[in-house]
């Protein structure tokens, strides 16, 4: 299988405009997206990821804003949609092949204990005690 990491190799994916289940659709409107605005353009700044960490910032406070506001679900939907996509396009900007991280990442924490934080449930190599 080929392993996409640029934009350039994911526009030339054949998706569609409707949901599919894809992940190869998902990534290929991204890219699209990241292509039309041209995202990778020093000038136009979009692959900066001390800038899009910022972006990232600034949708997670959209989405806390509607949770907390009682703002109806659609608008949380919405938010929680925007940084999707910012982290799909973070792959993009960072030429990180995210699905197969995913299911890496995936592998991992599915190999670890609960422990209870102050405020719930953590599933995380953290212990508590300093190294």
């Amino acid at each position: 299988m080929i392993r996409r990491l640029r934009v350039d190799d994911w526009i030339q994916v054949e998706g569609t405009d409707e949901p599919d289940g894809s992940w190869n659709t998902m990534m290929s409107r991204v890219a699209a997206f990241h292509h039309k605005h041209s995202f990778s353009s020093r000038k136009n700044n979009g692959h900066d990821m001390g800038y899009r960490i910022a972006l990232t910032i600034e949708e997670l406070g959209e989405l806390s804003s509607a949770i907390t506001k009682g703002k109806p679900p659609e608008e949380a939907a919405e938010e929680l949609a925007d940084l999707l996509i910012l982290i799909m396009g973070h792959s993009l900007a960072m030429e990180v092949d995210l699905e197969m991280e995913f299911h890496r990442k995936m592998d991992m924490i599915m190999n670890r204990d609960a422990i209870m934080g102050n405020l719930g449930i953590r599933i995380t190599d953290y212990t508590g005690t300093n190294n």
